[in-house]
């Protein structure tokens, strides 16, 4: 037995704070049957993969049984596995091999709402009277007829559809197929956290939970406040998005989610060493959320909001801006920090599409994630730097991206299929046509290209995250910033007698930076070169300097 399963095999129940998480979309991963979708088995086949990077732990988007019209974030079974990827057979099988390899396994929980094809919705649907008549938000018209309140799907329009058969309006956030479940209801409550315990029981090591903050509403249905134009902003849905032009008080972000996030925290304590980690998507409050859900050790291990899944250019003062603003927002608080997910473009491109020396920027940023305070969330094919990939019109899966099109282009530029073998038809995810197509571009940044190649973003991904686990001060120190100079960002951070200096020059010219005061000793094993004449450092391009105070 390895050291990673023996750290699995005797609980820590620490794990999660630093930990690297590897996102996996599970869709797009692997297909091991040939129907062009990936599944669970394909996962299991590569997991020595994700075992090579030298990651904590794997999060696994949703599987569950579903319609798959927002492709399995709206539920229909949460105690099952869709066919397209597998049955429970395979669930058990890849996640006894992900712990064999040392792997921890965090899956996708989405509670919010599940599909309007969930027996529970269309029982609830189905009259006033039933025994699940309130487990889903339910309104009567306006005296005109019109929807209860203002209230926007964040997926376009009224976020209330008419159901002739109840005569009411039902509430979705999202897609009118994605019925918001009504958590005030205890029933409903007590229903999703015998779905947790159900995970629980089969070995999982935590969730991820999708669109924490919706999990409430207002009882009152009162309408949300316009917002000014002045404060809105694009973090959480495209700029084209009416969404934005409300404060979203009233339809998300409700106090009562509290009480609830302390019943599943309890729930999570009955089993060892579990952690979970929510999204938190506000333009205006995502931080102060994230610092409600996580504070007193009761609620949340960890949340993300999108300051750094935004489109906004990452620079110095955007890094320590974040990053401060989150210590005052949380300060007993715990982030989980990612630059790219299933949801955002790929952040190569978003903040890197004009630079001309795209590995050594993938690189850079890559450090920088890796030694920011809090944990890291790493998503599928970023090892790899692949770009967000430009798709007709006509190969648009992603229902968001066809509502919105050609402003926002949706979410599938992000969920192509990952990239194995460039010398094998679709790159070796499939053997047939897959459901997205594979950019020729991603075929040339395939595995096998960047495997073994010590100039390589692969290999640097791998080195980094062991020169990460080498120093502990990167998983949970504390951080201080330090002068910025020019385009260079500049902190340190602190943990027992060890204490770290990271410098990052965000840009395409070579910088010179003063070092702070002290006795600096050079750190290797990172992949970054610099030149040091005494107090100064000469960094290239997109290059990166670490020391250890002596």
């Amino acid at each position: 037995m390895n050291v990673a399963s023996q750290s699995i095999s005797t609980p820590d129940k620490d794990w999660w704070r630093g930990a690297v998480i590897y996102q996996i979309y599970p869709r797009s991963y692997q297909d091991s049957n040939g129907d062009g979708i990936g599944d669970l088995k394909g996962i299991t086949a590569r997991l020595p993969h994700v075992a090579s990077l030298g990651v904590d732990a794997i999060w696994i988007s949703p599987f569950f049984t579903s319609p798959m019209r927002d492709f399995g974030y709206d539920v229909s079974d949460y105690e099952n596995v869709d066919s397209i990827f597998g049955t429970l057979v395979d669930f058990d099988t890849m996640i006894a091999e992900a712990h064999r390899l040392g792997i921890r396994v965090m899956i996708d929980l989405v509670i919010s709402h599940s599909s309007d094809q969930h027996p529970w919705f269309v029982q609830s649907r189905s009259s006033k009277t039933n025994a699940k008549a309130d487990w889903y938000v339910w309104a009567d018209a306006k005296p005109d007829g019109t929807p209860p309140n203002n209230w926007l799907s964040i997926f376009g329009g009224s976020a209330w559809a008419w159901d002739p058969t109840r005569m009411q309006y039902y509430l979705h956030n999202f897609l009118t197929s994605q019925p918001d479940m009504n958590l005030h209801n205890p029933e409903v409550q007590d229903r999703l956290l015998d779905v947790v315990r159900f995970w629980l029981n089969r070995g999982v090591d935590g969730f991820r939970l999708d669109t924490i903050n919706f999990y409430f509403h207002d009882t009152q249905l009162r309408d949300n406040p316009a917002l000014a134009p002045e404060r809105r902003n694009a973090s959480t849905a495209p700029a084209v998005n009416p969404y934005n032009f409300q404060e979203h008080i009233y339809d998300k972000n409700r106090p009562e989610n509290l009480a609830f996030l302390k019943r599943f925290r309890a729930v999570l304590e009955e089993f060892p060493a579990i952690a979970a980690v929510g999204e938190v998507g506000d333009s205006q409050r995502g931080l102060e959320i994230v610092g409600e859900y996580t504070s007193g050790n009761d609620k949340m291990h960890m949340c993300y909001a999108f300051e750094f899944l935004a489109p906004d250019p990452l620079t110095p003062d955007r890094v320590e801006e974040v990053m401060q603003d989150f210590e005052a927002a949380a300060p007993d608080g715990w982030a989980c920090w990612a630059f790219s997910n299933h949801d955002v473009m790929r952040h190569v491109s978003r903040w890197g599409g004009l630079v001309a020396d795209h590995d050594a920027f993938a690189k850079l940023y890559a450090s920088l994630l890796m030694t920011m305070r809090g944990s890291v969330c790493l998503y599928q094919g970023e090892e790899l730097a692949l770009t967000e990939a430009d798709l007709a019109y006509q190969d648009l899966q992603d229902p968001y991206g066809i509502q919105f099109w050609p402003e926002f282009k949706g979410r599938d530029g992000c969920r192509t299929p990952m990239v194995w073998d460039s010398q094998v038809a679709q790159g070796g995810f499939s053997t047939v046509k897959p459901w997205l197509p594979v950019p020729v571009e991603h075929i040339l940044r395939a595995v096998s290209v960047q495997l073994g190649d010590e100039a390589s973003v692969l290999e640097h991904y791998r080195r980094f995250i062991a020169f990460r686990k080498l120093h502990p001060a990167f998983a949970k120190g504390e951080i201080e910033f330090e002068e910025q100079q020019g385009d260079s960002l500049v902190f340190t951070r602190e943990y027992g007698n060890e204490k770290l200096l990271c410098i990052f020059n965000m840009s395409p010219a070579e910088a010179a930076v003063i070092l702070p005061a002290g006795e600096w000793q050079a750190l290797t094993g990172h992949g970054f070169t610099s030149n040091n004449y005494g107090d100064k450092i000469d960094i290239p391009a997109w290059g990166a300097y670490f020391a250890r105070l002596a």
